[in-house]
């Protein structure tokens, strides 16, 4: 259930998908795919917010429809029609001294690369794709960033097969330092950098003050602690039913989990409002 909230319709709705308006088999439900086209309908811009790379855009339009996207959390915006909006990858050169830091923290490690279409990875790094036929590259990190050192890299993915998510995640994060943003968002022992000032925030309060749009206009939903930076910027966050502990702390408004369709429920009510209609 959904707490209180203001009596009026935001101007924009932010959501992560994984965790979030997807369900748990990565599916879209009837009922969510109905209140996206209800809200857009109504006048409710809506843009996907996703730690996702760009590679996995064109398989998230077949099942959810085209919208703005913001992807590899916050490194790369497209519009609809897939043109890229925005673009915030690593500079080249600290790459390689961060895969070192990291690698000498934390021994057993593997990497992952994300480009705008396609990806590399290291033999050990458990790779899977989102459906789509992007080229993969395999090779050790350095191999990968010498092959290629001006191919902008959005998202660096970090691997580890035994250590618990929080110890590696922490470890990680002591060793990148200020030459990236570090978070996780999934129960898996895997840590993902974006470059230094690049989260699902910085690319949303960028964009949406292009609209025009401030804080009040917007309302978020999320799950997991890549998700806190947008959260906590705008004027609406809410947290799914089952978000990290630290999400539904720090989030002002709940609602159910993505498997008992909490974004949509909460759409329905914002499109009741933009409608002039009482909840």
């Amino acid at each position: 259930m959904t707490t209180s909230a203001p009596a009026t319709a935001p101007k924009l709705v932010a959501t992560d998908l994984d965790g979030t308006l997807l369900r748990g088999d990565g599916t879209v439900s009837g009922r969510t795919a109905a209140a996206l086209v209800a809200a857009e309908e109504a006048g409710i811009r809506l843009v996907l917010v996703t730690g996702r790379p760009p590679r996995s855009l064109p398989v998230l339009h077949d099942g959810i429809g085209r919208h703005f996207a913001i992807t590899a959390n916050g490194a790369a915006v497209y519009a609809p029609d897939g043109t890229a909006v925005r673009l915030s990858p690593f500079s080249p050169q600290p790459l390689a001294a961060l895969v070192a830091r990291v690698r000498a923290a934390v021994p057993g490690v593997s990497f992952a690369f994300e480009y705008e279409r396609d990806f590399g990875h290291e033999q050990a790094y458990p790779a899977w794709s989102y459906g789509e036929s992007s080229v993969e590259l395999i090779g050790d990190a350095d191999e990968l960033l010498a092959r290629n050192p001006h191919r902008p890299v959005f998202k660096v993915l970090a691997h580890h097969p035994a250590l618990s998510l929080r110890d590696f995640h922490a470890r990680a994060r002591h060793s990148a330092g200020a030459d990236a943003e570090t978070t996780h968002s999934t129960g898996l022992a895997l840590v993902e950098f974006s470059a230094p000032g690049v989260t699902k925030a910085s690319a949303l309060t960028a964009w949406s003050a292009g609209l025009g749009l401030g804080p009040e206009d917007i309302a978020a939903f999320g799950d997991m602690p890549n998700d806190l930076p947008m959260l906590g910027v705008v004027g609406r966050p809410y947290a799914m039913a089952n978000a990290d502990p630290e999400v539904r702390r720090a989030a002002r408004f709940h609602t159910a989990s993505n498997d008992e369709d909490g974004v949509a429920r909460v759409l329905e009510e914002f499109v009741r409002l933009a409608h002039g209609r009482a909840a």
